[in-house]
This record gives structure tokens, C-alpha cells and sequence, in this order.
């Protein structure tokens, strides 16, 4: 089902994952980004295997708290840069921010990983679901492994910008400056029904039930992606950037899902004093792929920021 809206309406892939039991979301979309060619692939043993991020270029599995989790590193560590940690949207693996990788590589050490449930990593336990804690306590494993001590900035598409947003805030220990690309906003259940009228039928129906539904964890990492205020993560710098256009083809009530989204993403400036928000002008909700070069930027300048503050 969600195949189809996807396709009828570009309102589905804004909620950023696919639905399990049956209801498949396809966000590989053409044009997607692909692994780097001739990136190696190794596979780290169990817990013992000891490395830090700046050991290895390509993928790996690494053991975060007996999971075995996909990551991919690239690029040179320097004295006082953070990593940068891309997260991939709900229902991708990391090839899809594989291209932005390869770039931010060239002068940045910059890692990615797949979550319980996406990609080559594990699937989280049978029957359960994932909360925000859980999926926090297994960045926080995978920063303990590829960053160590160093500082980090997380950059983060859809759903991946929504787990980044709801971390930062406890843990400004580490993280340094977040980049949300189009991220899913703070309280879409309750905006989707507000925007949404209960009496409305067909595709307009399907996609406020579809996307109620993927958030209380019908979704691949059966992960609960709930409302909730923003939290501050003080003054770390932030860069925000929204769509331009995603809605056009549901007209009845395209504007108020803009609206809806629009909104969403104002409530994510409260995360910082240093928050910027830019409309990505040309882009649908791959902003990393519609308009690389506002996505390289983005976290370049970040990034920067992150390791001149004081």
C-alpha cells in the first residue's frame, strides 16, 4: 500500500519510513546515492575487536550491546575537527548518504551507520518496540567505537534528522552542532490529524492513517517515533533546511501539509540559540540528493563551527 502512495503522493516519503507487516514504503528511489566503488568491506569479530573510527576506510560491522551494526567511515581525522555522523532516513540503509559521504570526506572524517532494523545491521528483537532511548543508547555504542573522545557533529535526513534532534540535547558533552535535512518535525502525529480531518476518504485518508501508523512503530526499526516538545541542546550551532516542495500531488490539501511541515521545522530552530533554517529552493524531501551542494555546505559550515567555538 504505502508503494503505491508514494508513488500517487509524495506525502508518504516525508514520513520518512516504511511500514512493516505488508505496508512497504519504496524511499530507494532513482537518483539515489550508491556506495563508494572499491569502499572495503570487513566484518570486525565480536566484542573484542578493538578499533577506533580513524582505523579503517569503508564498511564494517562493528558489536554495540550484542548487535551487530553496519557502519562506514571515509576520510582523514584532524586535530580538532569532529566527526561527522550522517543518519540515513527511516526504511534506507547508509548507501543512501553514501554520496554526501564521499564529499564531506575530502576534508572531514565522516562516518555513517545502519540502525536495528535498516540496511546490514541486525533487526531489533521480534515483538518489541524501539523507543528513543533505545536507538540513543546504540548511537551513543557506535560513537563510543568510531569516535571516541573526539567531538561530533550528527547530520541527519528524515527520520535520521529526528533521532539526531531528540539526542543532541542530553548529550552536548559530545555533540558539538547537528544539520537536519528535512527532518521528520516534533509532533507529526498530532499535526497529521489536525491537517487531516477524521471524515476525509481516499488518499488523503490513507496517508494521515499510513503515517499515524508508521509512527506507532509499524516501520522496520519497530521504533515509536513520538510527539514531543523540543528540547535545547543550548548553543551549539544548528543548521536546518526544509524542502521546498513535496506536497503537490495531494491538492486538497497539499497547502496545509506545507503549512503542517513548515511549522514543524520552525519548532525545531528551539533546539539552539545558534539555529538557522533555509528553504532548499529546487528540492523535494531528498534534499541530500535534490540539491547536494546546500547538503555539503550545510554540515561543512557546521562542522567548522563545531571546531572554532569556545
Amino acid at each position: 500500500m504505502f508503494r503505491t502512495l508514494a508513488k500517487a503522493t509524495a506525502a508518504i516519503a516525508v514520513v520518512c519510513t516504511a511500514a512493516g507487516a505488508g505496508l512497504a514504503l519504496d524511499e530507494g528511489r532513482a537518483g539515489a546515492a550508491t556506495p563508494t566503488a572499491g569502499a572495503a568491506t570487513r566484518t570486525a569479530s565480536s566484542a573484542g575487536s578493538a578499533f577506533t573510527g580513524s582505523d579503517f576506510t569503508g564498511t564494517r560491522k562493528i558489536r554495540v550491546d550484542g548487535h551487530s551494526v553496519n557502519v562506514s567511515c571515509a576520510g582523514r581525522a584532524h586535530r580538532g575537527r569532529p566527526l561527522v555522523m550522517l543518519m540515513a532516513g527511516g526504511g534506507e540503509g547508509l548507501d543512501n548518504m553514501a554520496a554526501l559521504q564521499k564529499s564531506l570526506s575530502r576534508t572531514n572524517r565522516v562516518c555513517s551507520y545502519d540502525r536495528l532494523g535498516e540496511g546490514a545491521s541486525d533487526q531489533p528483537a521480534a515483538g518489541t518496540l524501539q523507543t528513543v532511548d533505545d536507538t540513543g543508547a546504540l548511537l551513543t555504542g557506535v560513537l563510543d567505537r568510531l569516535a571516541g573522545d573526539r567531538s561530533v557533529v550528527l547530520a541527519g535526513h528524515s527520520l535520521g534528522g529526528y533521532i539526531a534532534a531528540r539526542y543532541a540535547p542530553g548529550h552536548t558533552d559530545r555533540v558539538k552542532g547537528l544539520v537536519l535535512l528535512d527532518a521528520t518535525i516534533p509532533h507529526l502525529t498530532r499535526d497529521m490529524n489536525r491537517t487531516i480531518p477524521a471524515d476525509a476518504t481516499g488518499v488523503p485518508a490513507q496517508v494521515r492513517d499510513g503515517a499515524i501508523a508508521v509512527n506507532e512503530g509499524q516501520n522496520p526499526e519497530q521504533f515509536v517515533i513520538a510527539d514531543g516538545p523540543v528540547r535545547s541542546a543550548g548553543h551549539i550551532p544548528v543548521e536546518i533546511l526544509k524542502h521546498e516542495s513535496q506536497y503537490a500531488e495531494v491538492p486538497e490539501y497539499g497547502p496545509a501539509l506545507e503549512k503542517m511541515w513548515a511549522g514543524g521545522q520552525r519548532e525545531w530552530q528551539r533546539i539552539s540559540t545558534r539555529s538557522s533554517l533555509t528553504t532548499a529552493k529546487g528540492s523535494g524531501h531528498y534534499i541530500h540528493t535534490d540539491r547536494p551542494d546546500l547538503a555539503l555546505k550545510a554540515v561543512q559550515k557546521v562542522a567548522h563551527r563545531a571546531a572554532h567555538q569556545h
